[in-house]
């Protein structure tokens, strides 16, 4: 864990859990696997076990040390819904979170099908993995909790197709997207306008506003950025320029992260002469 990160949209990162695994093309140069393979079998390093999936019990609380608010990336080591990470011990996770609430939690996955499955329905099935009132008493109150921002990562159109669906049948305070590694075009259109309907989110006709209007926008930030390492693979311009577009045209904030290449700064951070920092919670007037 650490209280301050390279990582342009975040301020901190904490791993409660570190290893994974792949699912989708997105993982293939994972940075986070690169990085703990290094130190496999080295005795007494943090990641001697490399990229294996490993709880981390002693990070728990740490957030709860840092008093001073800031935007805190869950898991960059990580996916928290990973088959591997019991569910009680997810319920450990959501419930420090709850407790610090004067942070934000940048929650990302790509197991969307666990993750909707645990926190829909008011989070019954993860308060019902919770192993004492400890940890369930602080997810009773508020649900989805409001400082918790849920995010899918997706790489192209066929992930953007099968991950945001499970997204917007999950509760939450904000919902986002991580468009990194972009390895594709996407279109967000379907998605913009699907309407509530009971607990869930359907794609059917509804005027631009209707969501709004009812108070549950469908999406709220998406962030967009080249993949790094030496084996990148190039993201077309007009890819990133695309999901922009889609976003001012839906007053969508927007981030782009990086063009990518051989270092995460190779290239650059700016699309069209700026940078585009934009955050859900302050959408500053745009440029034109």
């Amino acid at each position: 864990m650490s209280d301050k990160s390279s990582i342009e949209w975040t301020d901190a990162t904490w791993n409660p859990v570190t290893g994974c695994t792949k699912v989708s093309p997105g993982c293939d140069n994972c940075y986070a696997e690169t990085f703990a393979e290094r130190w496999r079998g080295v005795p007494g390093h943090h990641f001697e076990n490399g990229f294996d999936v490993q709880l981390r019990p002693d990070k728990l609380d740490q957030p709860l040390r840092w008093k001073k608010p800031r935007r805190i990336f869950v898991n960059s080591m990580s996916d928290l819904f990973h088959d591997d990470i019991p569910d009680s011990y997810i319920a450990e996770v959501f419930a420090v979170m709850a407790r610090a609430e004067q942070h934000t939690f940048q929650l990302l996955t790509k197991r969307h099908g666990r993750m909707r499955s645990l926190l829909a329905e008011d989070g019954l099935k993860l308060l019902e993995a919770a192993t004492s009132e400890d940890v369930a008493a602080p997810l009773y109150d508020v649900w989805p909790l409001p400082n918790v921002w849920l995010g899918v990562s997706v790489e192209n159109q066929q992930w953007a197709d099968i991950r945001i669906p499970a997204l917007l049948e999950t509760p939450a305070a904000v919902r986002w997207l991580s468009c990194e590694p972009l390895l594709g075009p996407i279109s967000l259109s379907k998605f913009l306008h699907w309407r509530p309907i009971g607990e869930n989110f359907r794609e059917v006709p509804m005027p631009p506003d209707f969501a709004e209007a009812c108070g549950l926008p469908a999406l709220h930030w998406v962030v967009v950025g080249g993949e790094s390492g030496l084996r990148s693979r190039a993201a077309l311009m007009d890819w990133p320029r695309s999901l922009r577009d889609q976003c001012i045209a839906a007053s969508l904030p927007f981030f782009f992260k990086q063009w990518g290449g051989r270092t995460p700064k190779a290239n650059g951070r700016e699309l069209d002469g700026r940078t585009w920092d934009e955050y859900p919670d302050s959408l500053p007037e745009r440029e034109t």
